[in-house]
């Protein structure tokens, strides 16, 4: 009888000590938060591309909430990057122009008729970061890919990861066979020569989700698809040139400013890529599956900024969306967004409500159950009611893109509220003023015959820029306007 009740308590002890282990184990979901690099919105088939082929993400879609009307912080990459870093506008951080342009107005070269604003060139160290905050959490933290947030020493090791899998200064894979190993970059040691960085950077995201299956994670996947170089695996090309033989798509061209723009889906290394990133995906997503993970993981997937339509092998088109990647017109800063947490998203939910990288911080926090630090400014609001099937109070998203990119586009702001859109362009302080629920790729100008909208839009626009310190062009006094200005390319014939 005595051994009896000693078995009893003993058992009792074990169960009280295994309750105080889960009771130290935060109860929020694991994090797969995955970010693709140039993608625009309607690259995917769930957002409407018959050419190029994304079954994973598309499941992902049906399996979760696919939100229409989602936007990169930035219409270039380093911004939105540090803004879902941070939760932060990217004024706030000082990273408004991609990492890698001359930092000072000094340092500019072109002929152009302002000078850019001076930006920051790396993430300050001191910065709360989603990474920071998962680890305080309690969370095991991963990043692989691209990270482009500053030099040695400002690296995802720096601030907050646990490991590091591909994450240097450099905006692309520019190193050694750059898509293929050996990578010539410092954080990925090589694997077999041929193998491909997409296919790599997904089986180190599965090997990490599996070491840490019995705790919290959070899992960065930042690929480097689909930068340039555009470079795809053999097969896929050939598979994709038959496609659009079969198809019989051609090329076409319009114009957007100085520049040609591409208006079909056609680029068959481009839709290789954009396919092997898929794959990918679809990678990591097994693995969760194969785990058991998958109910209480909350996967997101988004791109940092839009596709390529207007320079660098004018690889995409991002039709119905106006423009591309560097400008402030809808194709260079809506964005692709899924989301599944299949303990709470329901499957095929469809969101119409704007959102904007700064609420990825938020979010996080709201779904893992904790606060922002003591004074810490977040721009983004949770997106948590949304993904409940609730609503959110109406607010306004603002960019501002004080800068010349490659792509053609010219410095920049612009403000959103409801259906209504504004930009301003700082060479001659043009406004235009588009309703995006009737006109969605953006042709009529209704500036003059909205002009009271128009200066409540562009008044509160003002009113944000001076709140989070916003820096302007000035005057280039070297312009010379009997000269090329710099922003006209030609595309490849």
């Amino acid at each position: 009888m005595k051994l009896l009740v000693l078995v009893i308590a003993s058992l009792g002890l074990l169960h009280g000590t295994l309750l105080a282990a889960d009771s130290s184990r935060p109860a929020g979901p694991n994090v797969v938060f995955m970010l693709a690099d140039d993608l625009g919105q309607r690259d995917l088939g769930c957002y409407g591309s018959t050419f190029y082929e994304t079954p994973h993400l598309d499941s992902l879609a049906q399996q979760g909430a696919r939100f229409t009307d989602a936007y990169a912080a930035c219409p270039v990459c380093s911004p939105t990057r540090a803004s879902i870093m941070t939760g932060q506008w990217p004024q706030r951080t000082g990273i408004t122009d991609y990492i890698g342009a001359p930092t000072k107005p000094e340092g500019w070269k072109r002929n152009t008729l302002l000078l850019p604003a001076p930006y920051t060139d790396r993430l300050a160290l001191e910065t709360p970061t989603l990474a920071k905050a998962m680890k305080a959490a309690g969370y095991a933290t991963f990043f692989a890919g691209k990270w482009h947030l500053g030099p040695e020493g400002w690296w995802p090791e720096n601030q907050g990861f646990d490991i590091n899998m591909g994450g240097i200064d450099r905006g692309g894979p520019y190193g050694g066979k750059r898509y293929f190993s050996p990578y010539g970059n410092p954080r990925l040691p090589d694997g077999p020569d041929g193998e491909h960085l997409p296919d790599r950077l997904a089986a180190e995201t599965a090997k990490f989700i599996e070491t840490n299956k019995d705790r919290p994670f959070f899992a960065y996947l930042s690929f480097y698809s689909v930068h340039t170089p555009l470079m795809a695996r053999e097969d896929l090309r050939l598979k994709y040139e038959e496609k659009r033989k079969r198809l019989g798509l051609e090329a076409k061209w319009g114009d957007e400013g100085t520049r040609e723009v591409r208006l079909v889906q056609e680029h068959a290394v481009y839709a290789g890529m954009v396919e092997a990133m898929d794959l990918a995906v679809g990678r990591v997503l097994a693995k969760l599956d194969e785990l058991g993970l998958a109910e209480n993981t909350l996967v997101i997937f988004t791109s940092d900024n839009g596709g390529l339509s207007t320079s660098e092998g004018w690889p995409t088109s991002n039709l119905p969306l106006r423009a591309g990647k560097g400008w402030m017109y809808e194709g260079g800063i809506r964005e692709p967004l899924l989301v599944r947490w299949p303990a709470v998203v329901k499957a095929g939910n469809v969101i119409d409500t704007a959102v904007s990288s700064p609420d990825f911080f938020p979010t996080l926090l709201d779904a893992v159950g904790s606060k922002p630090e003591p004074g810490q400014v977040l721009d983004g609001v949770s997106l948590l009611p949304l993904l409940r099937g609730g609503d959110l109070p109406e607010r306004a998203l603002f960019w501002h893109y004080p800068h010349y990119g490659n792509q053609g586009g010219a410095p920049s702001a612009a403000i959103r509220r409801g259906d209504w859109k504004l930009v301003q362009w700082f060479e001659n302080d043009r406004i235009e003023l588009y309703n995006l629920a009737s006109d969605l790729g953006e042709q009529e100008n209704l500036a003059e015959t909205e002009p009271t909208r128009a200066a409540a839009l562009r008044d509160e626009l003002r009113a944000w820029q001076r709140q989070v310190g916003a820096r302007f062009p000035i005057a280039n006094p070297d312009h010379n306007p009997r000269k090329p200005n710099g922003r006209v390319a030609q595309r490849p014939k």
